[in-house]
């Protein structure tokens, strides 16, 4: 007997993923993260923003298709390694988006500990998902690019 049964509650609906809202947030994390980059699209290319001492973030470039884009964006604590009173574990989110080029639209593929993000998940499951997890992943880089574009500061070097 599973602790999670495959049986539906009785009047409760199964959820149905808003399409046309992800799409909006998909169709403006695109623009975002187009400004966030700022010419750093080619392969391997990085970029990378600091909000303060303790919160730091990592955008790298892992692939360049015709029409699409593989990217990861990371959150780094490196700062906070070497502080002799800081958390030894610190949650670490990271993500990697692809980029439809020719839709201009980003979306979430993986995200922590989900390889392949789903539209929707039953509920409950094993894995704790919520109903909406692409949707609220998609919001959660929204957010993560908002922080970006609003405190970040890029190191950008000088040439004589």
């Amino acid at each position: 007997m599973s602790f999670f049964p495959n049986s539906t509650v009785k009047g409760r609906k199964r959820y149905q993923p808003n399409l046309v809202s992800l799409m909006n947030l998909c169709a403006n994390n695109y623009l975002l993260l187009l400004k966030v980059q700022a010419q750093q699209t080619q392969l391997d290319q990085q970029r990378h923003f600091f909000i303060n001492d303790y919160l730091a973030y990592t955008i790298s470039v892992n692939e360049v298709t015709r029409y699409t884009s593989l990217i990861s964006f990371e959150q780094n604590t490196a700062e906070l390694n070497n502080k002799e009173n800081a958390a030894k574990h610190v949650y670490h989110p990271s993500m990697s988006i692809r980029l439809y080029h020719d839709a201009r639209m980003a979306e979430v593929i993986s995200s922590q500990n989900i390889r392949q993000v789903k539209p929707r998940y039953n509920y409950p499951n094993k894995q704790m998902h919520q109903q909406d997890e692409k949707q609220q992943i998609n919001q959660f880089l929204n957010e993560w690019l908002h922080l970006c574009l609003e405190f970040g500061q890029v190191k950008v070097e000088l040439q004589p």
